[in-house]
């Protein structure tokens, strides 16, 4: 007999915690966005002074978990600072693809995920959801499908998971404007990681060119001249500019070539957002977030 698709079938997946790959001083940001997540690393430590001895447990009885929010443009570090966060608290991670846990059979979905929290918790590692989206989405107003049914039915697990769960949460996303209005509330911190401006673009000019690299190439003047990129942005151009140059049996990486890796990069930019890269930046500003918060769109 075929087995029926909307019968659940269980899949057997093992959640392995890892090391954080990154620490805080691999971290080139803003000092708002350091800030947050330095209080972000002192909630976790100080847990026990703020909540028993300062008191906040008379009116925060159950703010024993800690969920955050990591969300901004693509590259701009969102990865990195989650895993510096579990380096600085100590502790392993284990990283979450949601293709990892989404299945076809009814109801799956949501085991995958009762799952996954209950291996963090005898595990005692923090979870790190990135490209959040797929999962903290909206939810469906008008069903009509069984699919429908079960997204629904995921989202209301992962609240009532989040409601109870006493560990760490990490979530990364590129596009906080899809987030549940749900998930908004019950997640404690929302960090913002911006695209880096003319003092940090030549941070991480030279912090991803290497001392050995022979090369010529005037820093001041890339991150000057080119903005609207991001730190991956100019890890790839650095990593193009010495591929071109070994190819061409080069001695040195001349000024040219970093430029010319860093303008093919925006102009995939501009030919992904069709022609206006100013889009590309656009992020739900802090009046939005509010106002979500505030009327549950």
């Amino acid at each position: 007999m075929l087995p029926n698709p909307s019968q659940s079938k269980q899949v057997n997946i093992q959640w392995v915690p890892i090391h954080p790959r990154y620490t805080l001083k691999d971290l080139i940001l803003d000092s708002t966005t350091s800030n947050q997540l330095l209080d972000v690393i002192s909630y976790h430590q100080n847990h026990d002074l703020i909540f028993h001895k300062w008191g906040l447990e008379e009116r925060f009885a159950s703010q024993d978990g800690l969920a955050v929010n990591l969300y901004g443009p693509p590259g701009t570090g969102k990865t990195m600072a989650a895993h510096a966060i579990v380096d600085a608290l100590d502790a392993m991670v284990i990283c979450v693809d949601y293709a990892e846990i989404e299945s076809k059979y009814v109801g799956e979905t949501s085991k995958n995920l009762s799952r996954l929290f209950q291996a963090a918790e005898e595990q005692n590692a923090v979870i790190f959801f990135d490209e959040a989206d797929a999962l903290l989405s909206k939810r469906v107003t008008n069903m009509t499908s069984a699919t429908d049914v079960s997204v629904n039915q995921t989202r209301s697990v992962l609240l009532n998971l989040l409601n109870q769960y006493r560990g760490v949460i990490l979530f990364a996303t590129n596009f906080i404007q899809n987030f549940d209005a749900a998930f908004l509330r019950r997640i404690k911190y929302h960090i913002q990681f911006h695209l880096p401006d003319e003092t940090l673009r030549e941070q991480l000019w030279r912090a991803y060119i290497p001392s050995k690299m022979p090369c010529q190439v005037d820093c001041s003047y890339l991150a000057r001249k080119y903005s609207g990129i991001s730190g991956s942005d100019i890890a790839n151009a650095v990593f193009s500019a010495a591929v071109g140059a070994a190819r061409n049996q080069e001695k040195y990486i001349l000024q040219q070539r970093f430029e010319d890796a860093i303008q093919h990069c925006l102009d995939a930019k501009k030919a992904n957002f069709g022609g206006d890269i100013t889009v590309s930046k656009r992020i739900i500003s802090d009046e939005e977030l509010k106002h979500k918060f505030e009327s549950g769109v």
